[in-house]
This record gives C-alpha cells, structure tokens and sequence, in this order.
C-alpha cells in the first residue's frame, strides 16, 4: 500500500492557498466553475499528447500538489486519486500519433484540451491556461506561463494528463518491447533512438518527429 508523504498541514494549507490565488481573482470576477488547463507528452516520439481540465472544490486539501514534473511518479499516483476525490469536476483526453502527424503537434494539444474541458457538464465560465491560447472556445481564458507551478487547478489537471499518458505508455510496453516504452515513455532517450534505428518505427510512432531516424 502506498504511504502518503507526511506534510505540516498548515504550512501546505498556507502553500495551497498561495497556489490558489488566480482561481480566487477569478471568483471576484463573477466566475463560478473555474477550470485549469494543461496536458502532457508534447514531445515524446510516441503515442498520443493527454490533457486535462479539472475544476477544484474550494475547499480542496491535496498535499504536494504541484507542476506534474516536480513530482515522482509514485507521488503522481497517488496525487490523481486525491484529485479525482476533490474535484468538482474533471475532464481528460488523448490526441493519438495520426493526429498529431495529420495536424501537427500544438494544433492536437489544443484539440486534446478542448475535449476535455467538453467532458465537463456544465461547463467552465472561466479557463486557467498553462500558456495556451484556446482560441475556438469563447470561453474566457487566462494563459499563465509556467502555469503548472502558479496554479493549483492547472497543476491539478498537469497531473492528471502525465498519469493517463504514462499509464498508456506502460501498456503499449508489452507490444512493442523493444522500445523500452516502460522506461522512457517514448521519449527519445538514446536505447530509444538505437532500438528505432535497428527495427525501425512501430505504428503509435509520430512520423513528424522522427524523420531523420527512418
């Protein structure tokens, strides 16, 4: 069973506030049901870009709650079930390879963080971007830079992306072997680059992105 990491509850409250203060403005402003916004494996050679939307109780308590890749994938774990408890709702879907080809890798990642703020009923007022202009939604936007780490919703969603997307990846593992899926999670990692070299592409793999390897 896994343990959760001990926390002084009220130095993490203070934290968490903090990392609450963009959802708060939003409140001010009129906003009801704000969501944060991210995704993950944007740059992978492999499978699909996962995003995100969660929208967060305001009473939330979700210790080291924070940007997805300032977590070890053991704390993530446990983090996407806190999530999912504390959410008042929450959204999440994958742009496959062919997409991501077919489009390109941004225009998928916006497809992919539409979708699953559309999973949402009813729907955000207001959206907490990481970055990220979503411009066939007028839904009203904040793109914050580096979002992920001022953002307790969009970290929430960071979180929850990395989780599906990595889950996914260990599950195609057992397929395709060779690539160390398990390990790198398709990312170009050197093993990852030789094993393509010597079997070349599998089919969850981005055409777009590994030109130069085939």
């Amino acid at each position: 069973m896994k343990r959760v990491k001990t926390f002084d509850i009220e130095e993490e409250s203070k934290r968490l506030k903090e990392l609450f203060i963009y959802e708060e403005e939003g409140f001010k402003s009129g906003y009801t049901r704000i969501g944060g916004v991210d995704e993950a494996g944007r740059g992978p050679f492999v499978g699909p870009v996962s995003a995100a939307c969660v929208i967060l109780k305001k009473d939330f308590y979700i210790p080291g709650l924070d940007d997805s890749k300032k977590i070890s994938e053991s704390y993530r774990d446990i983090l996407y079930d806190m999530i999912l408890d504390q959410a008042e709702a929450y959204g999440i879907a994958m742009a496959d390879n062919n997409i991501i080809d077919e489009i390109n890798i941004l225009n998928a990642t916006k497809q992919a963080m539409c979708n699953a703020i559309k999973q949402i009923d009813p729907q955000p007022d207001y959206l907490l971007t990481d970055y990220v202009k979503l411009s066939d939604l007028e839904t009203p936007q904040l793109p914050l830079v580096k979002g992920d780490s001022k953002s307790a919703s969009i970290a929430a969603a960071s979180v929850l992306a990395k989780v599906t997307r990595d889950r996914y990846m260990k599950e195609v593992d057992s397929q395709y072997p060779q690539y160390g899926f398990l390990k790198n999670k398709g990312y170009g990692t050197k093993q990852h680059i030789e094993a393509l070299l010597e079997h070349g592409p599998c089919p969850l793999h981005r055409r777009s992105f590994i030109k130069k390897y085939i």
